[in-house]
């Protein structure tokens, strides 16, 4: 005869088991963060040189014609793009401080009023702009997330500025892996109690504790819910959403 023996299940026991994966996996992800902000931080430091920033080589007088007027025009030539004009710049200027410089058009372009007039602009280099005042580009053969790479930032046409105005730059990569953060959050409303959406973002080892604990009772199964809508909880190998 065989005797049925009942397992009774101790809901702190349970919790308290919960609350260890849940710790671990928190530690895990903040190890791997600050590991990720160390290296970044390495490598922008050694990036971090005036070659990062050398001038590309370009025409002293190079201009875009597909902005620049050729023929008559009633386009004001106080306001022609900067690839347009010639200003007489001077690096004796204070540093972020706002300066008055003297332009004229180039001899082979047409525009209406006076050739020669006088423009206002912050007293800094190229690549010293905002980001929202230049355009890089882009390379789609990074693999990493904390990784940088070099790629030619141009101003833009209406922004007046020192030295070239095509520079070398550091720009992060920004590495996805294909992860959709609505499927991520999709799999953890619906399948998180069986620590679907754990699985789903490579973090296998809380998805056995979370799959074995049915969700933690429900408790982790919350917890991941908000950690994943507010992209705290993402990809294991530390790629984007996308």
């Amino acid at each position: 005869m065989f005797s049925t023996r009942c397992v009774k299940v101790d809901v702190k026991s349970a919790l308290a088991i919960v609350a260890l994966f849940f710790l671990n996996g928190i530690k895990q992800s903040q190890t791997a963060t600050n590991s990720m902000e160390d290296s970044s931080k390495a490598e922008i430091q050694k990036n971090n040189t005036p070659v990062d920033y050398a001038p590309v080589t370009i025409l002293k007088n190079q201009t875009d014609s597909s902005l620049c007027p050729i023929a008559n025009t009633n386009v004001e030539c106080n306001v022609l793009p900067a690839t347009c004009i010639k200003c007489n710049y001077t690096n004796q200027c204070i540093y972020g401080k706002d300066m008055n410089v003297t332009c004229e058009v180039h001899s082979n372009l047409a525009c209406a009023g006076d050739r020669h007039f006088t423009r206002t602009m912050n007293c800094r280099y190229c690549y010293q702009t905002d980001l929202w005042q230049y355009n890089c580009v882009l390379k789609g053969d990074c693999n990493s997330a904390d990784q940088y790479y070099k790629t030619n930032c141009t101003v833009h046409d209406d922004v007046l500025c020192l030295g070239r105005r095509t520079f070398l730059k550091n720009v992060k990569c920004n590495w996805t892996q294909g992860y959709k953060w609505s499927t991520a959050l999709m799999i953890s409303i619906t399948l998180g109690g069986f620590g679907a959406d754990r699985f789903y973002l490579g973090h296998w080892q809380e998805g056995i504790g979370k799959l074995f604990s049915f969700g933690g009772l429900g408790v982790w199964t919350i917890i991941d819910v908000l950690l994943i809508s507010l992209h705290y909880l993402g990809p294991a190998d530390g790629s984007l959403y996308i």
